[in-house]
Parts: C-alpha cells; sequence; structure tokens
C-alpha cells in the first residue's frame, strides 16, 4: 500500500482538531501535512501527534511565515517537518505578465537555499492559476521552476487538472523534481458544487488506480497526501480515501 498522508486543511472546519487526530489514527493514518493556521502552538500539536502515532513529515508555509525563517525553522523542527511547501499567493499578487512570476521565484529560491542548508526540502505546491499564460504565452509553473531550479514541487494533480493541463507531461518534464504529490479527485460536472466540485479520493473522475502508478514511476514523489478543499463530511472524506489507497501497491 502506499501510505496516504491526510492534509489538515482538509478538516479546518472540524470543531475539536485533537480529536479528529485521534481519529484519523483510528482509521489507519500514519502521517499528517499541516499547514500555516496550526502552528501558532507547535509544541502542544507535536505532543497530540504523537499521543496519536502520527507525525508530520511535510507542511505548508504561507510566504510571510517562510519569510520569518528564524520562526519558520523553529516550528518544523518542534514538528519534525522534513519537507516545506510554500501553497499559495493571493490574486492580487499575480500578475499578466512575467515580472511577478519571475520576482516570487527568485524570493523561492532565496527561502531555499535557506532552509535546505538547515537540511529540509523546500518547494512550491501549485493551483490551477500557475498554468494560466501570461502575456509572454510562458506558464507561471514553468516560469517558478526554471528561474528557482533548485527548488521542489509538491504536485497537486487534481488543481493541474483544473488548469487544463495534462499532469501526465508534467510529470514528464519535471518528475525529478516532484518530491510530494497531493492526492485529490474532482467530482463529475455538476456534482458536488456545496464542495467546489471536488470529491472523496476514488469517487471522482480522476483515475487515481492509474495515475498513483504513473506518479510513482515517472516521479520522485516520497509523500502522497490527500486533500479536500471542502468537504461537507471530513471523516467521510478521510475514511472513504484511505480505503482507496488502501488497494494500491
Amino acid at each position: 500500500m502506499t501510505e496516504l498522508s491526510f492534509q489538515l486543511y482538509s478538516a479546518r472546519n472540524y470543531p475539536n482538531q485533537a480529536e479528529f487526530l485521534g481519529k484519523l489514527a483510528e482509521l489507519g493514518y500514519k502521517q499528517v501535512e499541516g499547514f500555516g493556521g496550526l502552528y501558532a502552538d507547535a509544541a502542544g500539536l507535536a505532543a497530540t501527534l504523537k499521543q496519536n502515532g502520527l507525525t508530520m513529515p511535510t507542511g505548508h508555509f504561507g510566504l510571510d511565515q517562510l519569510q520569518d525563517t528564524a520562526s519558520a525553522l523553529k516550528i518544523v523542527e518542534t514538528l519534525g517537518i522534513k519537507r516545506i511547501y510554500c501553497p499559495f499567493i493571493m490574486p492580487d499578487q499575480r500578475t499578466a505578465d512575467d515580472s511577478g512570476w519571475v520576482k516570487l521565484a527568485e524570493t523561492l529560491a532565496g527561502l531555499g537555499e535557506i532552509f535546505t542548508r538547515e537540511g529540509y526540502g523546500f518547494g512550491w505546491h501549485n493551483h490551477d492559476f500557475e498554468f494560466v499564460p501570461t502575456t509572454s504565452g510562458r506558464l507561471p509553473m514553468d516560469i517558478i521552476l526554471e528561474t528557482a531550479p533548485a527548488i521542489e514541487w509538491e504536485c497537486d494533480v487534481a488543481w493541474v487538472v483544473r488548469g487544463k493541463a495534462d499532469p501526465i507531461a508534467w510529470f514528464d518534464r519535471y518528475g525529478g523534481r516532484i518530491s510530494a504529490v497531493h492526492v485529490k479527485d474532482i467530482a463529475p460536472a455538476g456534482q458536488n458544487a456545496d464542495e467546489d466540485g471536488w470529491a472523496d479520493v476514488g469517487h471522482g473522475v480522476l483515475d487515481w488506480n492509474n495515475l498513483i502508478g504513473k506518479v510513482q514511476a515517472k516521479t520522485k514523489a516520497q509523500y502522497f497526501v490527500a486533500e479536500h478543499d471542502k468537504p461537507s463530511d471530513e471523516l467521510r472524506f478521510a475514511s472513504r480515501s484511505i480505503a482507496t489507497a488502501s488497494k494500491w501497491k
């Protein structure tokens, strides 16, 4: 079985985070992925993870958090995070031309030098907006990876598809840079509108039983992170997704 991690952003609205971590452990999860809103009490979170037999090998950090590098390093050390991914920039930070993307990539490259020097993996996590051409015709995803050639990529496969791109073609081009993937599914057209059109893994239109083999063959991904951006039932999503992954080699 491919070890499935769980992006805790998927359960950000669950009323009791400690209780939810216990339920993840009961379902068979061993790993989780953190996000910026969880790190205020890193020591307390680390203790809760340990109580439930969970580790947090990967974590998302916003640009502002990353630029306070001393604090970020303390958090990753406390939580045992091995790979750090910057996950997002706001719409007003996205430029129509290449300039903003080059600037972002240069910032990421500089941060990557700091964190890799300290022994951590560092990379970018995509959404769909990186696959919208700039005025030059280049794709922001290419600009980021070409301008910051040493950083890694956590490939969110479903967002690549929503960006009208072929994930396997991107695996072929940048598989050596992909150190983690987000395992996410898309509902059939017109379904799950209350969940922004996302689906539990294995219950949407993406052929994950085939895709997981492509990921394993074409990338260097070490972490496979289940995520749903807006589940109406977090435990349903967690349960059905790990059941799907249990069938993978």
